[in-house]
């Protein structure tokens, strides 16, 4: 992956939130990924989610009563000797950042949400 590539991801990432597409952003995760995110922690019990499939079921847990959502970019860098993204974005009030950590397949291995106002 490199910053085209990342580009590229950034802009797919934001209109599949945008639509709600949960099957499509969980395609680009690995299948052993691993997701953290305080909501995690008060949906679930743990800040940790582990597998593809079990992301899917979190975030349609989370998001699935939700037809589309107007989801903005702030911003993003990439970080290609780690290859990390990291996207800042708004939805309503809510702003976060969030970083993305890929294998060479170019598919999300970790991530991580961090939520404010």
């Amino acid at each position: 992956m490199n910053r085209a590539t990342a580009a590229s991801f950034v802009a797919a990432w934001c209109a599949n939130w945008c639509r709600v597409d949960i099957d499509a952003v969980v395609a680009h995760f690995a299948d052993d990924a691993q997701m953290r995110s305080p909501l995690a922690l008060t949906l679930t019990g743990s800040p940790t989610v582990t597998g593809a499939e079990n992301i899917r079921a979190y975030w349609r847990k989370a998001y699935g009563h939700i037809e589309t959502a107007d989801l903005k970019i702030l911003g993003w860098s990439w970080d290609e000797a780690i290859a990390r993204l990291t996207v800042w974005w708004q939805l309503g009030d809510t702003r976060a950042s969030e970083f993305m950590d890929f294998d060479d397949a170019g598919r999300v291995v970790r991530s991580e949400a961090f939520y404010g106002k």
